[in-house]
């Protein structure tokens, strides 16, 4: 039976087709059907071009008839010189990323120069307290009179809540440098007041003496003693 007359619809593609045709497989039955059209010739792709990558290449490698085993030690210690070289430059820039980041995160100029009080010693009377606002707080700078100094260092420390010696608050005996800040609840005591003759906290009642150690009263630590230095006899500077 011929194919177009039982394959209607195949009938015009196989009568032009222009590819060998060996056989088709149907539905149903197998059979084998010939092809309408004649045979024709497929070629290879001769017509494709290999790109050239020897502009990528080493040169040691681009001759065919050399080993490249024979290179293989220079290539090698090319290869070392790279990415020792890569590895050197990362490290610093990473350094120098981590060190930009550490720095934006540190404190503007205005604010270190905050940071720091420089105090005239001769404008502080001999017996009299000043009071000056550092870093937010109040500081006092006592300027201490012999008596006081005297008494201070005669204090048995077995009778203090916070025992420390005179000598472990200040560098200088006829200075007293602390915060004026109640280790209670964060009040501001009154200096030249007090049982004692140094601090007075008049919210709660506590008493401080003139070397600022707590003696009556709630509150359980003596006043901070801030960092400060003496650059000349007649300068000090806290922070």
């Amino acid at each position: 039976m011929a194919v177009a007359g039982r394959f209607g619809a195949l009938a015009p593609l196989l009568k032009s087709t222009n590819h060998p045709v060996r056989r088709l497989v149907l539905n149903g039955p197998r059979e084998l059907v010939r092809a309408a059209a004649p045979a024709g010739v497929r070629l290879t792709h001769t017509d494709i071009k290999i790109p050239d990558f020897n502009e990528y290449r080493r040169v040691d490698v681009t001759d065919p008839n050399k080993s490249s085993q024979d290179s293989s030690e220079s290539r090698r210690t090319f290869s070392y010189l790279l990415t020792g070289a890569t590895t050197v430059v990362g490290v610093y820039a990473a350094k120098t990323v981590v060190t930009q980041f550490i720095s934006s995160m540190s404190a503007s100029a205005d604010v270190l120069a905050l940071s720091k009080i420089e105090v005239k010693l001769s404008d502080i009377p001999e017996g009299k307290n000043m009071t000056f606002k550092w870093r937010g707080k109040p500081l006092f700078v006592r300027h201490r009179t012999e008596k006081e100094i005297a008494a201070e260092e005669a204090v048995n420390l077995a009778e203090l809540r916070d025992p420390q010696h005179d000598k472990d608050r200040v560098l200088n005996p006829s200075w007293v440098i602390v915060l004026g800040v109640c280790t209670h609840l964060g009040c501001v005591p009154i200096a030249n007041a007090g049982d004692y003759g140094g601090y007075y906290c008049p919210c709660h009642g506590s008493h401080y003496d003139a070397s600022g150690r707590i003696r009556k009263g709630p509150a359980p630590l003596n006043l901070e003693v801030p960092y400060y230095e003496f650059p000349d006899d007649d300068t000090v500077i806290v922070g």
